[in-house]
């Protein structure tokens, strides 16, 4: 039996033998052992995510010959700038860029306005018709609509065909999200709710004052995922769009990718200029794409995470 000053992680070692002289008590061996392999797996997962970001990298800023070749790793091989500084100058280029921003961001507010009141609703437990509604949520998420019914539906009935409008409303409300955000909002405790009602306050003034502002993690996340999801979106687009003026960055890209081949309309008749174009122009698209996403993640990550964590399960 282990007596009272022995530690059960440290396999019968005393603890008292294992304090050093600051007053800390040491890892044991196993744990030391256990935290460096924990280490070098996860940087051998986070390598295999980043080799191949790194090599996109790469093929954006090198020569075409090389590109060819095959020589481009995690390196610029004969690094040059033609490519970005072309599809830089194409207007339609900014011109879908702008579109995308004003995608994502009306999207996103009105997404997370519905899915914000949805979840809280279908949180309360006094909600008539409560399980009718989550049922309803659920059945769309298993049972889609199809592409041809969703085409009918935005082109002609509602009459959204080259709108934006057929860019920001369908999809609005992710089921997946909103049921996230109900079981947060179902594990708030009920009395700071009771006592705010006692002061006078209405649903409403609960919600904006009391419910969202604790719920701020989950709240990032949530708009995380649906910037992220609106800023890569293209079937939509695809789908409802016909004006080019109209279309988000990700068919610039789309487009780009389906027709690499061709690009003798950007390249001004250089027969170098289209094979340095034809070879490269793709991953300089990517990241010019998601290059504002990258740069924003970085802010937001502590919110996200702690989103996540809610979540969990928490002994």
């Amino acid at each position: 039996m282990v007596s009272a000053y022995e530690d059960l992680t440290g396999v019968g070692t005393p603890v008292l033998d294992r304090v050093s002289a600051r007053g800390f008590i040491k890892d044991s061996r196993g744990y030391r052992v256990f935290r460096v392999f924990n280490i070098l797996v996860l940087l051998g997962f986070s390598a295999l995510m980043l080799i191949p970001l790194l090599n996109i990298l790469a093929l954006a800023f090198s020569d075409s010959v090389p590109i060819v070749a095959g020589r481009v790793g995690l390196w610029p091989v004969g690094f040059n700038l033609f490519t970005f500084n072309k599809v830089m100058a194409d207007s339609l280029f900014w011109r879908q860029y702008a579109n995308t921003v004003l995608y994502t961001v009306l999207y996103t507010a009105i997404a997370m306005f519905l899915t914000t009141s949805f979840a809280y609703a279908i949180s309360r437990k006094n909600l008539k018709g409560k399980s009718a509604l989550t049922w309803v949520a659920l059945f769309t998420m298993y049972f889609g609509p199809g592409i041809i019914p969703s085409y009918v539906l935005v082109n002609r009935v509602l009459g959204w065909h080259n709108t934006i409008w057929a860019m920001i409303i369908p999809g609005t409300i992710s089921v997946f999200n909103l049921l996230v955000m109900k079981t947060t909002f179902e594990n708030f405790p009920v009395e700071l709710e009771e006592a705010a009602y006692v002061d006078g306050m209405t649903t409403y003034g609960v919600l904006t004052r009391i419910v969202l502002p604790l719920s701020k993690a989950i709240l990032a996340t949530m708009v995380l995922f649906y910037a992220v999801g609106m800023w890569n979106s293209w079937w939509n687009a695809f789908l409802y769009l016909d004006d080019n003026k109209l279309f988000p960055v990700t068919m610039y890209l789309r487009n780009l990718i389906a027709s690499s081949a061709n690009t003798a309309g950007m390249s001004s008749g250089n027969p170098d200029a289209q094979v340095q174009i034809g070879s490269n122009i793709k991953s300089v698209a990517m990241v010019l794409v998601t290059l504002p996403i990258v740069c924003v993640y970085p802010f937001i990550q502590k919110y996200f995470v702690s989103g996540v964590m809610l979540g969990a399960v928490k002994a």
